[in-house]
């Protein structure tokens, strides 16, 4: 908590217009302004939440990348909690600290609890394929959940005893256990996201489940 502490008053230390370089989209340099973190209450709120459930998390200051693309109440997340230890996490960038608190207890009350009920070993580490990214909705123009930092691709799940589960090889080629094991955890997804995308929407999501923060109802 001394570390998540410490990095709030730095961020808050940056002052709200800051415009400094960035590359996004490809590579190509764009202005982003930069705003000091946890802004209002309720976002000093979710980073709350997020602390008690033991996550070692670092806040972000806001920033707006034009084209409607932005990373407003941000977090980067490096391990998760779950009942009897901690959790790594890969290739994850900025996420939205709401999708951050629903992310953080599905790991622990879906996932991890999962692996060690169904497949006898407790969860080590979540592989996913990122976070936030300025980019469409595939085959439209409107912008992904993904261009605001709301939404997290997860590719496969690694347990203490070395096994890796995976959505691409698991969903169906896996074992009755591993398979039972994906779909479990995608079925308690659909509790704590407003849109959950696996292998059986289409095969654009053969290989990762796609965990959405939104109003919305839409699992599949």
């Amino acid at each position: 908590m001394m570390r998540i502490a410490a990095s709030l008053a730095a961020l808050l230390a940056l002052g709200a217009c800051n415009m400094l370089p960035e590359r996004h989209g490809g590579g190509k340099p764009v202005q982003a302004a930069r705003a000091p973190v946890a802004v209002t209450a309720d976002a000093r709120q979710c980073l709350s939440e997020l602390g008690t459930s033991g996550a070692d998390f670092s806040a972000l200051p806001d920033q707006y990348y034009g084209a409607g693309c932005s990373t407003l109440n941000t977090v980067r997340l490096d391990h998760l909690r779950g009942d009897a230890g901690q959790f790594a996490l890969t290739n994850l960038g900025p996420v939205a600290c709401p999708t951050a608190n629903a992310f953080a207890a599905w790991a622990r009350f879906g996932v991890d609890r999962a692996a060690r009920q169904l497949l006898g070993s407790p969860l080590v580490r979540i592989e996913t394929m990122g976070s936030y990214s300025c980019r469409n909705v595939a085959g439209t123009s409107r912008r992904s959940a993904h261009s605001q930092a709301q939404a997290i691709d997860v590719a496969a799940f690694v347990l203490a005893d070395g096994r890796r589960i995976s959505v691409l090889d698991d969903w169906n080629g896996g074992g009755p256990r591993e398979r039972q094991f994906l779909r479990l955890v995608h079925q308690s997804a659909c509790k704590r996201f407003g849109t959950v995308l696996g292998p059986d929407y289409n095969a654009d999501h053969r290989n990762h489940f796609h965990l959405e923060q939104g109003g919305s109802s839409f699992c599949r």
